[in-house]
């Protein structure tokens, strides 16, 4: 009883740590012939429902690295492929200011940016990044001020035939565009300060535990 009090207390302890210094990406497939779409709005509609759609979708995965990433490698096939990208991330207060996205994708038929919700960008035109950025018109992108928390970044888009790679990546202050993935050294989440409430109250049962147990070895 006393090892299992004192391995739950450290899990306490340890729980406003245990998100690790990296975003985390979900990616979700389904099938689609949809053409281009009119508006950002109308390519997360298309998605969402072909992702949805009893029988169709191809699943939710999560990945690593947003570098070098194929809809055939996520779901099996590069053809008709309805495309949604989750990257969740936190910003820390010296994180806080201008972040600069862009997205490189392999769109035959367009798609959208969102953070938190709010589109960003869009494009209805073929997009074919290329592993390179000197086109604007073949990749997605926006500069927008982040405050200090917990944000999403959302990528839909339709690929009609043979895909290519993708690559997401985030700038802020003086550094260099750095892509999404296990290795970027963002937090997934900003803890809530009642996370920190739960550390110092674990730690501080640590403490007590401790000195409960010296205790006892000393009378005896």
């Amino acid at each position: 009883m006393k090892f299992f009090s004192q391995a739950a207390l450290s899990l306490i302890a340890v729980a406003a740590f245990a998100h690790a210094n990296a975003s985390t990406i979900l990616l979700s497939t389904g099938f689609s012939e949809a053409g281009a779409q009119a508006s950002a709005a109308a390519y997360q509609e298309v998605v969402d429902a072909a992702i949805a759609a009893p029988g169709k979708g191809d699943g939710t995965t999560m990945i690593s690295s947003y570098d070098n990433v194929k809809n055939s490698k996520v779901s099996g096939s590069g053809a008709n492929v309805a495309f949604k990208s989750s990257i969740n991330f936190g910003v820390s207060a010296a994180q806080a200011g201008i972040w600069n996205f862009r997205a490189g994708l392999d769109f035959a038929k367009g798609g959208a940016l969102f953070l938190d919700g709010v589109a960003l960008d869009f494009k209805s035109s073929d997009m074919v990044w290329g592993r390179s950025y000197a086109d604007a018109s073949q990749y997605l992108s926006a500069s927008i001020h982040l405050a200090p928390g917990n944000h999403v970044l959302s990528i839909y888009g339709v690929e009609g035939c043979c895909d290519g790679s993708q690559q997401v990546q985030f700038q802020y202050g003086k550094g260099n565009f750095t892509s999404f993935g296990s290795s970027d050294g963002l937090v997934s989440i900003v803890p809530e300060p009642s996370t920190y409430a739960m550390l110092l109250i674990g730690l501080g049962l640590l403490g007590f535990t401790a000195r409960r147990t010296r205790s006892v070895q000393f009378k005896v």
